[in-house]
């Protein structure tokens, strides 16, 4: 269980396609802390630490994550956005994020505005009834609320802060992120289809 709050933005050191899937290796500060088998979200997907090495963590992709996630886009030097489990008895400044990606979809405008930056991102029309204005949605592993909303795209209005210690800074239009919608909405979403609610 995660909180969408990006802990660090760590560095792909190293992405190996292998038969089962892929190695990915990345560089964070954290690397010697991390213990064999916990697990560490990177860009929003609950991945689980095989090796330990020169301030790097191994994790090891299946076919499946590649085909949901953003992270067969990797390549070395790319940032990625990380963040360690809950704790209990952290503080919660995000939202409950379980880091199983749901989709991918594609920037469609990331522009500087002021001080900060619209963000806007394709809605998959499957998962649109998910989404709410002023919810949460967690994108790339960043707990971010829904500014507005349409059938097709929701934007999200990005903070400095938020720019500068995530990987939002290397988004370019085109770009796919990852997104998990809101836990308690897939919820309801299931109980209403059927016929529990």
């Amino acid at each position: 269980m995660f909180t969408g709050i990006v802990e660090e933005c760590g560095e792909v050191s190293a992405f190996t396609p292998v038969e089962s899937g892929a190695e990915l290796w990345v560089r964070s500060s954290f690397s010697g802390e991390v213990a064999l088998g916990e697990s560490v979200a990177v860009n929003g997907a609950c991945l689980t630490v095989t090796e330990v090495a020169d301030g790097a963590m191994r994790f090891d992709l299946l076919h499946e994550t590649l085909r949901l996630t953003n992270l067969g886009d990797v390549k070395t030097f790319s940032p990625v956005n990380l963040e360690r489990s809950l704790c209990i008895g952290d503080r919660l400044s995000g939202h409950f994020v379980q880091g199983h990606v749901d989709a991918c979809a594609e920037v469609l405008a990331y522009e500087k505005s002021g001080q900060d930056h619209q963000f806007t991102v394709a809605l998959p029309p499957e998962f649109a009834h998910l989404m709410v204005h002023k919810g949460s949605v967690c994108v790339n592993g960043i707990s971010l609320t829904v500014a507005e909303l349409t059938d097709d795209s929701f934007t999200l209005w990005i903070i400095p802060h938020t720019h500068e210690v995530t990987s939002l800074k290397a988004v370019t239009v085109g770009s796919r992120v990852n997104l998990e919608f809101d836990l308690l909405a897939k919820h309801i979403a299931r109980l209403t289809q059927t016929g529990q609610l």
